[in-house]
């Protein structure tokens, strides 16, 4: 893997599994409820001009990071709860690099970002903690990707999400000697 392969992917790129335990959904949970904390203790430090640094050339600033995680996993969160509410919903896609590109995400302190992830993250937790193995098998479409999903895979997904994130800034962090 080069080297802007290891930055874009520095966990590697993510594999839909082929099976999930129930072992290692409790593990996904707890990786949901306890991302935000691991987050800000990461970042909690960091001043404007760190916030402000890319994790790589041409890639986004750890303060854009911060707010695409913020809308990623309220848009995910939501994905869950139609899942949960309607047959198979088709999902309204969004354009995640037009969303970092705005203002809120290019300019506003990380602080609104980081409230939004806990309070999401929190609610996320305990619906996920409620469902039967039976909601874990509900889905919703993606129609871009023209793609069903469960909730168990999805959920997945969303775990290697928060740690492809918060392995961009570690990385940085730690290339930087912050």
């Amino acid at each position: 893997m080069s080297d802007l392969e290891h930055k874009k992917f520095p966990i590697g790129p993510f594999e839909w599994p082929g099976h999930i335990s129930d072992i290692e959904l409790d593990e996904h949970i707890k990786v949901i409820k306890n991302f935000p904390g691991k987050l800000k203790n990461l970042i909690e430090d960091f001043n404007d001009d760190q916030l402000d640094t890319q994790y790589r050339e041409g890639g986004w600033t750890v303060r854009q990071l911060v707010n695409h995680i913020a809308d990623s996993h309220i848009n995910s969160f939501i994905r869950f709860k139609l899942a949960l509410t309607e047959d198979n919903p088709t999902i309204k896609p969004y354009d995640e690099a037009k969303w970092a590109e705005l203002q809120d995400s290019r300019n506003m302190p990380v602080k609104p970002a980081m409230r939004m992830i806990k309070g999401t993250h929190q609610r996320w937790a305990t619906l996920l903690k409620s469902l039967t193995n039976k909601q874990f098998e509900r889905t919703f479409h993606h129609p871009e990707q023209q793609k069903d999903y469960d909730l168990r895979n999805y959920l997945a997904f969303y775990v290697w999400h928060c740690n492809h994130h918060f392995a961009h800034i570690e990385n940085l962090k730690k290339e930087k000697g912050w």
